[in-house]
């Protein structure tokens, strides 16, 4: 491939940067406020709760994102229910599906992130606390979150750069996100190898600054990070 070709390819394939950036910034959004309230059945005393939890996180941890896609993007339409009810307008469009999808999906495994950092504070920190006579949400606010918080942050990590390439699967329902451009680009080309390169080249950037960023915050909240530095 010539100079110009790739130079035409990668602004192409640019051009369908938003469209990813918006997927992954929606779902991780949404994931992360349904994975907090996974997260807190999970760890409920209460058997029915702690259990639709579990059955969550194990459906969607233990199906395929492709799947889970495909059933939410041409299987919730065959319901009348579903095309009867106010979410339709959102269900019928490829775009909201696909936020939908990875957002459950994320959601399941950031739950799980969320609810092993809340275990890993250390116990005599808590009763610390109560002994000081900390009401509950405080000792939640004060002790819990901010630890909690950082020992979960690397896993956290690991979970966005997931989401940003498990987001060329939204290609598969029609969106022209960084590999749907890459697909339309190759049925036009046939040049497989050089297109998917250039593709490859952006996720590997875009995941190369999420790095830094998550680095540079763990560092920021983690004092004998910076005592070390």
């Amino acid at each position: 491939m010539e100079a110009g070709a790739i130079y035409d390819v990668l602004l192409r394939l640019l051009g369908g940067l938003p469209l990813t950036l918006q997927l992954v910034t929606l779902s991780l959004l949404f994931g992360l406020l349904l994975a907090i309230g996974v997260a807190f059945l999970r760890l409920s005393h209460h058997p029915l709760l702690s259990g639709l939890a579990w059955s969550y996180v194990f459906v969607f941890r233990g199906t395929p994102l492709l799947v889970q896609i495909f059933l939410i993007y041409y299987g919730l339409g065959q319901f009348e229910l579903v095309r009867d009810s106010f979410l339709w307008p959102f269900l019928r469009e490829a775009y909201w599906c696909a936020v939908l999808a990875l957002g459950l999906n994320t959601a399941a495994y950031t739950g799980e992130i969320i609810r092993g950092g809340i275990q890993s504070v250390p116990f005599g920190q808590v009763e610390a606390a109560k002994a000081l006579g900390m009401p509950r949400m405080t000792i939640y606010r004060r002790i819990i979150a901010p630890v909690a918080m950082r020992q979960a942050l690397p896993a956290y990590g690991n979970e966005i750069i997931l989401m940003v390439k498990a987001s060329s699967l939204a290609s598969t329902i029609t969106l022209l996100e960084v590999t749907g451009v890459a697909r339309r680009i190759i049925s036009q080309t046939f040049q497989v190898f050089e297109v998917f390169i250039i593709a490859g080249a952006i996720y590997l950037l875009v995941n190369f600054l999420i790095t830094r960023i998550v680095k540079s915050v763990e560092w920021r909240l983690t004092p004998h990070l910076r005592r070390a530095g």
